[in-house]
């Protein structure tokens, strides 16, 4: 099956070809660095990840950009507020953020530009579009022509003659039409400023991503990403920025990631209810954050609760219970892929055999990792269906030790998830839950110890005060056959 893109300039699904197969070019609008990361940045961080890592799992040799901008109104504002420099200022919040995605297990793009180093890309931009008559220059400011390039609003299907000036559209009397956007603003005191043609001044914010996504990836070039929310003014803008300048196509396909909703709300900050990354990720594993974005399809909106949130760490150690379980009973060297007589091996053995193929075809389905992730699970659930069977042969159980790793390997590597050590797993959320929670875990150990001796002399009514004593802690325990009992902090 081929890989199927949804683009939204035509607003369809297509079969993707890259122009120069199997290279791929791909640039994604990254943050403006203002302000701490929320979750929205998050989703596009991790659905750009996921993007990556598949294309590269298809046997494509990516070029992944992702920007940082590092002069704008925002970053101005906040220094002048807090007295700092705007360099200061950024060089906390793109430290910040590059620690949150860490956390999140996302791949570091190959190129990381920052606008502020490409000043001289963005002046010859603005002087082709001067040179081509879409730009214009008054008293020191460059605007451009929206009316001069044909097809604006071609990305975001808006009709020019309805828009009105607005969002990121400056009010400007001096304009020739209330809906031309700046390319270059004068110098303004307290603003940081670099010579140019039309005197001292800085970029506006859209004239970055057309320069630099052009001079790192050429025109056109295969992907272009970013949140639904930057459709227009700045992808929109984008495009008439760089097709303008140099009169052909500026990318193949548009992709954009959906909003996320905070108990059904969009998340605003006129609403309050931003939520930011590190502060979530103090409570809830990164990965079973990351698998929450993932179990959703990256173009729908995605619903963000304490229990949706509580729900994917619960998934996340099922999964990692099944694989503990597995690895328990690994019987050594004795593989083999027959199943015997067992109708839960033989439904293992299908399912396993057809891993690979359904995977890759959810994935090529314009990376539907709702159905993806919805595969690992149900392999769970055949594992420790197969697992419960006592009559199970042990050589197939060694078959599917092989083919669980295997999938975790795949799964790892393309979503980010499925790929830890489940006993590292295990430590990290159980630390977790103590630093939540407060619990001493040696008196666990101590009050678990004592209950195990309390059943073994059959005094089980002190057995059952310690089982409660231990739920009131929020202790989760389950007595193995082995005589061992296996404890987690809920």
């Amino acid at each position: 099956m081929a890989l199927v893109v949804y683009n939204t300039m035509t607003q369809k699904k297509e079969e993707f070809v890259p122009l120069k197969a199997p290279k791929v070019g791909m640039y994604v609008c990254g943050i403006t660095a203002y302000d701490t990361c929320h979750l929205g940045h998050a989703r596009a961080a991790v659905v750009f990840d996921m993007i990556y890592r598949h294309l590269k799992h298809r046997g494509f040799d990516v070029t992944y950009v992702r920007n940082y901008t590092d002069v704008d109104d925002k970053i101005i504002n906040r220094a002048n507020k807090e007295g700092r420099s705007c360099e200061d200022i950024t060089r906390q919040y793109i430290g910040e953020y590059e620690e949150d995605m860490a956390s999140l297990g996302v791949l570091k793009p190959d190129i990381m530009p920052r606008a502020t180093g490409h000043i001289p890309e963005m002046i010859a931009t603005i002087e082709k579009l001067i040179s081509r008559g879409i730009a214009y220059e008054i008293d020191g400011d460059v605007y451009f022509s929206v009316r001069k390039f044909p097809g604006y609003g071609k990305l975001s299907k808006k009709n020019i003659e309805e828009l009105e000036s607005g969002a990121r559209v400056e009010v400007d009397e001096r304009k020739k039409d209330p809906l031309d956007f700046a390319l270059w603003k004068s110098a303004k005191p307290g603003e940081p400023k670099w010579p140019s043609p039309w005197g001292e001044g800085r970029p506006g914010w859209h004239i970055e991503c057309s320069a630099m996504s052009s001079k790192y990836l050429g025109q056109p070039f295969d992907i272009h990403g970013g949140g639904r929310d930057l459709i227009f003014p700045h992808h929109e803008n984008e495009i008439a920025q760089a097709e303008g300048a140099c009169g052909c196509e500026f990318v193949r396909y548009w992709l954009h990631n959906g909003f996320i909703n905070i108990n059904a709300e969009k998340m605003s900050k006129s609403l309050g209810n931003i939520t930011a990354i590190r502060e979530v990720i103090k409570h809830h594993d990164s990965e079973a954050v990351r698998l929450f974005i993932l179990s959703s399809h990256y173009r729908s909106p995605l619903d963000y609760t304490e229990k949706a949130l509580a729900e994917a760490g619960s998934s996340l150690d099922r999964f990692y219970e099944t694989a503990e379980r597995l690895h328990a009973i690994h019987p050594g060297k004795s593989v083999s892929d027959d199943p015997g007589d067992s109708k839960e091996a033989k439904e293992l053995r299908e399912f396993f055999t057809r891993f690979d193929a359904r995977f890759d075809e959810a994935m090529d389905d314009d990376f539907n990792t709702a159905r993806a992730t919805g595969l690992v699970f149900e392999a769970v659930r055949l594992v420790n269906k197969f697992l419960d069977n006592q009559e199970c042969p042990t050589s197939f159980t060694g078959w599917t030790v092989l083919q669980f790793s295997h999938m975790q390997q795949i799964a790892g590597a393309v979503l980010g998830v499925f790929g830890s050590d489940p006993a590292a797993y295990r430590q990290r959320t159980h630390a977790r839950a103590q630093a939540k929670s407060g619990v001493d875990t040696s008196e666990v150990e101590r009050l678990i110890a004592e209950r195990k001796a309390a059943r073994a002399s059959k005094d089980f009514k002190r057995a059952d005060a310690i089982r409660d004593e231990l739920a009131k802690l929020g202790v989760e325990f389950k007595d193995k056959p082995d005589g061992t009992t296996e404890w987690k902090l809920r």
